[in-house]
């Protein structure tokens, strides 16, 4: 059986991503926290949570799962 995983947008049709977004993306999609992720990025839980403020505003992504989703077929 075959699954093809569906996300709003693929690499090719994504608006642009800063390299903090992606990087923020590919923590959060990893599974760590926004405070594992602003540890790890060396930035406060508050700069990561904008950075995924405007991640799903610029994706139209409403969920973690979706941004999980949206990062594997990034290839984050």
């Amino acid at each position: 059986m075959s699954f093809t995983i569906t996300t709003p947008h693929d690499e090719a049709t994504a608006p642009a991503l800063a390299p903090r977004e992606r990087e923020t993306l590919q923590h959060i999609a990893r599974g760590c926290t926004y405070l594992q992720a602003a540890r790890l990025m060396g930035l406060s839980k508050h700069t990561v949570d904008a950075y995924l403020r405007r991640i799903r505003a610029k994706l139209d992504i409403n969920s973690t799962a979706e941004l999980t989703r949206t990062a594997i077929a990034l290839g984050l």
